[in-house]
């Protein structure tokens, strides 16, 4: 068995050596020397011949795996723009010139195995899931362009193994900042699947947008979902646009994102921020503050549009020291919300957020100075772990769990939490070390709003990430030994959209650093290599045109 990858770089080879056999045989082999599969399969061996892959095609499942023949149509549909007959397993006679999917009754849960020959494609998996993701590997054993695909194309004989590294895979994406429509959260849902991530984290509250509905608090989506201006340029700004922006996602349109993910065996958690990172929900419902009768604080430095008065919503970015109040009226509002995220949302996770939060309010407050006291808490860092706890506790009552970043270990770990490290590593090793579980986060090498480049040819929030970081990362830390190395579920690529407007911006800031970063989280560690990745990138940009996404194509 030999590494795709391996294969590919020998073809590369021949092709430099002996131009003129590469050229007589370039019409049978073309489909060998294209073979880029990201994120690169645990193994694969190369067979003689191909499959003709033509209308004539048909695809063979049974009623048990017929969603994932389905969806296979659904994507030949979205890329190429015709679909193939599908036969029920009984009903056909033979198996030849199909494309034919069997669930099996042993192996991994997540493992497929691909195996093309002249007369057919067979993709075989303990699970749909497996099968779901064989499929996505047929896709990218088919070319990277429109044209003339349904008059027939050779797919080469090949014989796929696979499984994931990492059982978490995750992107994720604010919709706070900016606010993104339900046609580009399908596609970002879609790119997800191109490369076998399985959860999508969707920051839907912030301090500049509410984007949830909750049909309790209107106002929550009336008032906390728009704002009257945004800054211009860096913080604190140049400018402001004065334009009232905002938008939000009804609950209907919530429920079909949910359906979408799951037909693509993507999970779904939602975050709703909390303590901090509230000004939102504050400026719909100013109670949830321990000072309601405050105005905002706005800083001199930021311009702002339209009324100071009252609580607003933030039109800059930052962090802000007006956060919820832990009040008995603050806990029943957050449980009612949450009746109703978790009534949208079935993810067994529930994240809460918990990082960035100001205890200035609290300080000030002779209501959390007050509750400090009587609940024995050493300070305000103990009273963010009375508060995560509290409603942590709230979250298993209903057989949820929580998913905090890593400012939830202050004070404290709440304890069933998982730990999202994003401060580095160390609150990673820190949660392990307490037998939590973990995903991986950490800014250094997962942050995909900072810039491609060191010199950014476009607005970032800064810091530099370049593509070979992102591929040599490895979520779990070397100080962990054997025993605590499985408290890390797999790790996330995080996208800030501070200065991601519209969604051609957010494709460019992630593509190709999410390519990479599926190999990191699904391939073999000791079968990656960079160079290898680098290669086959010109192969993938033609993918990214099938795909119609943006992306990043200049290399430091």
């Amino acid at each position: 068995m030999f590494p795709i990858k391996a294969i590919h770089t020998q073809l590369l080879i021949m092709k430099k050596f002996f131009p003129v056999f590469f050229l007589l045989i370039s019409v049978t082999t073309f489909c060998q020397t294209n073979v880029v599969i990201v994120p690169q399969p645990v193994s694969m061996k190369m067979g003689t011949g191909n499959f003709t892959f033509d209308k004539a095609t048909r695809i063979v499942a049974s009623k048990s795996d017929m969603h994932e023949a389905t969806m296979l149509n659904v994507y030949l549909k979205k890329l190429y723009g015709f679909t193939l007959p599908v036969k029920s397993a009984t009903a056909a006679t033979n198996n030849e010139h199909s494309i034919i999917f069997k669930l099996t009754s042993s192996g991994k849960k997540d493992e497929y195995h691909l195996d093309v020959d002249a007369n057919k494609i067979t993709i075989r998996s303990p699970s749909n899931e497996g099968l779901f993701y064989g499929m996505q590997t047929l896709l990218q054993l088919l070319p990277p362009t429109k044209e003339n695909i349904a008059d027939g194309f050779p797919v080469p004989a090949v014989s796929i193994d696979d499984y994931p590294r990492f059982q978490y895979r995750g992107m994720h994406l604010d919709v706070g900042r900016h606010f993104f429509d339900v046609d580009f959260i399908k596609k970002y849902l879609d790119y997800m699947a191109y490369q076998k991530y399985n959860t999508f984290h969707w920051h839907l509250t912030e301090d500049q947008g509410w984007r949830i509905q909750i049909k309790r608090y209107p106002k929550l989506t009336s008032v906390g979902g728009y704002r009257n201006g945004t800054i211009i340029g860096h913080y604190p700004g140049t400018g402001n646009d004065s334009i009232h922006y905002g938008g939000f996602y009804t609950q209907e349109q919530i429920k079909e994102i949910v359906k979408y993910a799951k037909d693509r065996f993507i999970t779904i958690i939602p975050e709703i921020e909390m303590p901090g990172h509230a000004s939102a929900a504050i400026a719909a419902y100013p109670q949830l503050s321990c000072f309601p009768d405050q105005s905002t604080e706005i800083s001199p430095r930021v311009p702002w549009a339209g009324s100071r008065v009252g609580k607003q919503v933030q039109q800059a970015w930052g962090v802000f020291p007006d956060v919820f109040c832990p009040s008995e009226y603050t806990f029943k509002f957050i449980e009612n919300v949450l009746d109703e995220v978790m009534q949208l949302f079935p993810s067994k996770y529930i994240h809460i957020g918990g990082d960035e939060c100001p205890k200035t309010y609290w300080k000030k407050s002779a209501f959390c100075q007050k509750l400090i006291k009587e609940k024995h808490l050493k300070d305000e860092n103990g009273l963010q772990s009375y508060f995560i706890q509290r409603i942590e506790k709230y979250l298993n009552s209903k057989g949820r769990r929580i998913i905090g970043w890593d400012e939830i270990l202050e004070g404290g770990l709440a304890p069933n939490a998982t730990v999202m490290s994003w401060r580095g590593e160390q609150g990673g090793i820190d949660a392990a070390e307490q037998h939590h579980d973990v995903i991986m986060t950490p800014g250094k090498y997962v942050y995909f709003d900072h810039a491609q480049t060191k010199n950014s040819d476009s607005l970032t929030i800064g810091g530099y990430l370049p593509l070979d970081t992102v591929y040599n990362y490895h979520p779990v830390p070397k100080e962990l030994n054997d025993s605590l190395a499985h408290y890390i579920l797999g790790a996330q690529a995080n996208v800030w959209t501070e200065y991601m407007a519209n969604p051609q911006k957010v494709e460019y800031m992630i593509f190709p650093r999410m390519s990479a970063l599926s190999e990191v989280l699904w391939s073999p560690k000791d079968s990656r290599n960079l160079d290898e990745f680098k290669e086959e990138l010109p192969d993938m940009y033609k993918r990214y045109q099938l795909w119609g996404t943006n992306y990043f194509k200049s290399l430091p």
